[in-house]
């Protein structure tokens, strides 16, 4: 069994209620990617709320869970909506892109956004990997 000290014991409870993690006291966060394309119903409910609506409503969900929205832009092209977003962990992205792409009213693509210092320890980590066949 793995013992706490006293400010461990009460930063694992504040993350096992929260679900957030933190390092030396910092919140850490991931940074996601929506891709998001309106079917003709949810084109319907843009027209209805306005474009500054449906940022309000994705704003208030993201800090519902916790995070923040960085950035919301509508595009022309194959998607809709670009939205940038800082979220507590995967499951909670997971969980957004469950709850908006479930109404079937908008098709979602979420992607994990990497910042150039994880690029580099990455391609610093020593990975042992076979490939198939080999």
């Amino acid at each position: 069994m793995l013992r706490l000290k006293g400010g461990e014991r009460s930063r694992a409870k504040r993350r096992a209620r929260t679900g957030l993690r933190s390092f030396m006291g910092v919140v850490l966060v991931a940074k996601y990617l929506w891709q998001a394309s309106y079917t003709a119903e949810g084109v319907k409910g843009v027209i209805k709320d306005g474009g500054s609506g449906r940022r309000d409503a994705i704003e208030k969900l993201v800090a519902d869970l916790g995070g923040t929205l960085e950035a919301f832009y509508f595009a022309f092209g194959d998607n809709d909506v670009y939205v940038i977003a800082d979220l507590p962990d995967n499951t909670t992205a997971a969980a957004v892109s469950l709850a908006v792409g479930g109404t079937g009213l908008v098709r979602i693509k979420t992607a994990v956004l990497l910042t150039p210092d994880e690029v580099d320890r990455a391609a610093h980590t020593t990975v042992g990997y076979r490939a198939p066949g080999k």
